[in-house]
This record gives C-alpha cells, structure tokens and sequence, in this order.
C-alpha cells in the first residue's frame, strides 16, 4: 500500500550511510518516505547535516549538542551551530537533554548546556527535539522553568512512564515513535502508552542508523529511513487506525512542528 511518510528522527550523516546514502535514499523514496530530518548530535555531525539537507531534496536538519558530549560543549561551539542554523535547510535545534543511563558526561555539564540551548532555540524561534533517559525527573524540571506555551518540540524516541507522558503532552510536545514500538517485549510498556496519545501529537522516526526495527532487525544491522513504514504500520495496529490516514497525521504532524521539507 502507498504510504506518504515522514522519518522525522534520523542520523544520515554518520558514516555508516558515506558509501551508500544514494541508495539508502533511494530506499526511503520507493518505500514512500518523501522527507527526512537529519539530527546533529554536535558541531561536525550538525554541519554535515545541514550539507546534506542543502544537496537533498526532501532533506531537512537540526543542530545540537547531544547529552552523551556536553562535556565537550562550549560557548564558542553553540556559537558556530547557531551560524548553522542560519541556512534554511536548519529546521530545528537538538537533540539535546539529559541522559543518566549511561553518564558519557557529567550531570552538571549535561544540565548547563541543555539550559543553554534551550536558550538558543528560543532565540532563534526553532522547535527543539528532545532526548531523555533515566533522568529522574530533572529533565521534566529543567525544561518547565525554561519553557513557554508558545514554543514546540519533539520527544525524540519515547520510552518514559505514563506520568512523563502525561506531562509532556500538557507542554504540547509531539512525541516520537521509533522501532521499539515493534519489539516483543522492550516495546510492551510504550505499546500500551500509545492509545493515550493524540494522534495530532505522534510522530514516527527511526533513529537510523540505530534502533532498527522488527523483522528488519533479523536481516539488517543498520538501520535507515525507508524502515520507518514499518513502524508506522505497526503504530496504526495498536491505534486500530487505517495505515493511510495515520501516515497522512503523521506527515501533517512533522510538517506543523518542522516546516515544509
């Protein structure tokens, strides 16, 4: 079935896609994904995202610093990505947050430069996309004392609890669906989470290269954007919604948040 799809989360600049990004968008455009947003994690990665959105059609970037290298963070370098963003190409401002599962930085640096660019995403008026893990409940503080009604981000890859839920959507963030959605059991809790959820609210995406979903995952380490219809079929399971119509939300959803690609 034709789908009209948007992968509103994915990493198309790592170098695991140097030696095939024609193909692997070629890929995505046969299986119906006719827009991407390519992520920037820190300075390199968002530079060569923004390149690649200003060669590609129907490609779309954010820049950012990623919790895992706050420590690396400076004022010079929110500096160069806020020149950045000043190509057109540049639709949004992440993915940053607050990670504690893993402390690749330490927690005062990760709070001080999400702080930052929040910040930073106001003053340049971009939507943010968000990354949260096993924070505790300190991302949901942080993002309330700097946070207004009038701003809008993504919740890049959902996996909190039913109150974090509920507290996101009274901010009026989106909230992004990946490939867990479609794993046995690491994706029960968020499959039962998903009928709380406004469809006007969803997103589907898939963190390529990472997160690749079910079956792909049983034939292809990588992950890449054309994979992000199988999410969105396995999210309008559990919606019990026609595939069609929760693509065309879906699509409509990212272009409210991000712009036309």
């Amino acid at each position: 079935m034709p789908l009209h799809l948007f992968d509103s989360h994915c990493h198309l600049d790592d170098r695991s896609f140097d030696k095939d990004l024609e193909a692997t968008l070629d890929r995505a455009h046969r299986a119906g994904v006719g827009a991407m947003m390519v992520v920037g994690i820190d300075g390199p990665s968002s530079r060569k995202a923004a390149a690649l959105a200003g060669q590609n059609s129907g490609l779309i970037a954010s820049v950012g610093v990623h919790p895992h290298d706050a420590q690396s963070c400076s004022e010079e370098t929110l500096g160069d990505l806020g020149s950045i963003a000043s190509n057109p190409a540049v639709r949004a401002w992440g993915e940053v947050g607050l990670d504690f599962n893993r402390m690749y930085s330490p927690q005062k640096d990760q709070e001080h430069w999400f702080i930052r660019q929040l910040e930073w995403g106001a003053q340049l008026n971009l939507p943010m996309i968000f990354h949260e893990r096993d924070s505790r409940g300190r991302f949901l503080e942080i993002l309330k004392a700097h946070w207004n009604p009038h701003r809008n981000g993504v919740i890049h890859c959902f996996s909190g609890s039913p109150s974090e839920l509920k507290a996101y959507l009274d901010l009026g963030l989106y909230i992004g669906i990946t490939g867990i959605v479609t794993l046995k059991s690491r994706g029960q809790a968020l499959r039962r989470m998903i009928p709380d959820i406004p469809p006007e609210r969803l997103l589907v995406e898939t963190d390529a290269p990472y997160l690749t979903p079910t079956p792909e995952r049983n034939k292809h380490r990588r992950n890449e954007p054309a994979f992000v219809r199988t999410v969105l079929l396995k999210l309008a399971q559990v919606c019990g919604r026609n595939p069609e119509t929760l693509a065309d939300i879906t699509w409509n959803n990212a272009c409210r948040l991000f712009g036309e690609p």
